[in-house]
C-alpha cells in the first residue's frame, strides 16, 4: 500500500496545515485584537475593508440558515468532503495537484472549526470598487479553497495527457476500412 502513497504527501500536509493556521490566526486577529464584530467595518484601503460577516450557509451564503440542524449538517458534509480530499491527496502523484488539494483541505478544516466553535463561518475580507463587489465577503479559508479548485481545474484543462499516437502499421492490409486520399 505504501507504493500508492503520494511522494508529495508530507509536503501537501504542511501546506494544508499552513493554510489552516493562517486562516485561524487571521480570524483570531479580527475577532480579538481588532474587535471587528462590534465595530462591523474597519476601512483598510479605499478598495478593501475588514467587514464582519457571519456565514451560516455555504459559498456565497447560499442555504443560509443559522439552525443547529444546518450547522451540524454543514459540518458533516464539509467533513466528508475534507476526508475525500485528504484521501485523494494521499494517492495523487502530481505535485501541483497535491498543492491544490492541500489548499482545499486546509481551507475546509478552517471553516469546519468555525462552524463547530461559533455556529457560523467568520468572514471579514471585503474587496470592493466603490459599490461594486466582485466577491462576497470572504476569509483566508475561502480564498484557499477557491484557489485550490481553480488550480485543479486549470491543471486538468491545460496539462491533459495526450493519448499516445498509434505506431504506423507496416501491414497495408490492416488499414482495410481507411479511405483513400
Amino acid at each position: 500500500m505504501s507504493s500508492q502513497r503520494s511522494p508529495y504527501l508530507r509536503f501537501g500536509l504542511l501546506i494544508a496545515a499552513f493554510a489552516f493556521l493562517l486562516d485561524q490566526v487571521s480570524k483570531w486577529v479580527v475577532i480579538v485584537p481588532l474587535s471587528l464584530e462590534p465595530k462591523r467595518v474597519i476601512e483598510i484601503l479605499p478598495f478593501f475593508n475588514l467587514t464582519w460577516a457571519e456565514n451560516c450557509g455555504i459559498s456565497l451564503s447560499m442555504f443560509a440558515s443559522c439552525t443547529d440542524t444546518t450547522r451540524w449538517t454543514l459540518v458533516a458534509v464539509t467533513g466528508i468532503v475534507a476526508g475525500a480530499v485528504a484521501i485523494w491527496m494521499t494517492r495523487e502523484k502530481a505535485r501541483g495537484d497535491v498543492i491544490a488539494l492541500a489548499m482545499i483541505l486546509g481551507g475546509a478544516l478552517g471553516n469546519i472549526v468555525d462552524r463547530v466553535r461559533y455556529g457560523y463561518v467568520v468572514d471579514y475580507a471585503d474587496l470592493h470598487f466603490g459599490d461594486f463587489r466582485p466577491f462576497m465577503i470572504f476569509n483566508v479559508a475561502d480564498a484557499c479553497i477557491t484557489l485550490g479548485v481553480l488550480l485543479l481545474v486549470a491543471r486538468a484543462l491545460l496539462l491533459r495527457e495526450k493519448a499516445p499516437e498509434a505506431a504506423p502499421s507496416s501491414n497495408p492490409s490492416s488499414n482495410k476500412g481507411a479511405a483513400a486520399d
